[in-house]
């Protein structure tokens, strides 16, 4: 039992990841009805803006705090930023065009980022200073880290705190009623364009926090890092059903248990296989996803 709650652990560490990112996802579907397959790279992005903040304070030798905090919030706001530039330049104007010209736009801008990132950064590993240290706990003989507690723990006040914000807050009703019916809210006195924005920002941000906090975690990031873990967010989005917050948080979690028990009792190698094909058995079932959309149908 202990190597089961032992996979346990490392599958919900691997699902944080997964959630947050994925939460990304299911804002944006749910506001503008658009998979942005950019946002697995604006993870990456964030990676990347979070190892340049330490590199840079490690050379100013500031206290150890000040440095992860900087690397966090310089993350956030910076990738918050380029998502709104995002969806200002590459997004907003296509509204109104056929799904298909603004899908394709969403690829290409991933391209775009992927090799931005290249270009400035190279091809090789950045590696994130070691300051995550091995200690933890023991549990029934199940050891669980101290990072890995901490990564949890953050990953569940975010997804906790956005849930919140968009059902208790004005900001928050306000981006409901814009999934519901965009041309209604815009009657209402909502600034639609700016509401997209925003939403855009607040899930950039999501995913940069995730991209640190891997980065982190892991150690060693690439360009490249953003196009798998999109892959497997936006799996996780539409599992628990794209579109809803609560299902994006679930579907994280349990894609990184299936993948943590997958390489766990059989191989790494078979991972993509078990979480895709998972995916497609609860597509055929319930194609609404686990949670499902909550969809209003419009006269």
């Amino acid at each position: 039992m202990s190597t089961f709650f032992q996979f346990v652990v490392e599958g919900l560490t691997i699902g944080s990841f997964y959630a947050l990112v994925a939460l990304g996802y299911t804002m944006v579907y749910g506001i503008i009805r658009l998979i942005n397959f950019a946002h697995g790279d604006l993870f990456m992005v964030g990676a990347f803006v979070g190892w340049t903040s330490l590199a840079t304070l490690a050379s100013a030798r500031l206290p150890l705090a000040f440095a992860l905090a900087a690397a966090f919030v310089s993350a956030a706001v910076v990738t918050g930023a380029l998502g709104v530039a995002i969806a200002r330049v590459a997004y907003q104007p296509l509204l109104r065009a056929p799904r298909l010209s603004i899908l394709i736009t969403a690829l290409g801008m991933s391209l775009v980022l992927e090799n931005a990132v290249l270009l400035s950064y190279g091809a090789g590993f950045r590696t994130y200073p070691h300051l995550l240290t091995q200690a933890g706990l023991n549990l029934l003989e199940v050891q669980i880290t101290f990072a890995q507690i901490g990564i949890i723990a953050a990953s569940f006040v975010l997804m906790l705190g956005l849930y919140f914000f968009v059902h208790y807050t004005f900001l928050g009703t306000a981006m409901r009623a814009l999934a519901i019916d965009q041309d209604a809210a815009r009657l209402m006195g909502i600034n639609v364009e700016r509401l997209i924005q925003l939403t855009f920002f607040i899930g950039s941000a999501l995913a940069a926090v995730a991209g640190v906090m891997e980065g982190l975690f892991y150690t060693q990031i690439n360009f490249f890092m953003g196009f798998v873990l999109g892959l497997r967010a936006f799996t996780a989005a539409v599992l628990g059903g794209i579109g809803n917050i609560p299902g994006a948080m679930a579907g994280g979690f349990l894609i990184g248990l299936l993948e943590a028990f997958g390489a766990g009792y059989v191989s790494s190698q078979w991972t993509d296989v078990f979480v895709f094909g998972v995916l497609i058995a609860v597509l055929v079932i319930k194609p609404t996803g686990l949670f499902g959309e909550r969809v209003v149908e419009r006269m």
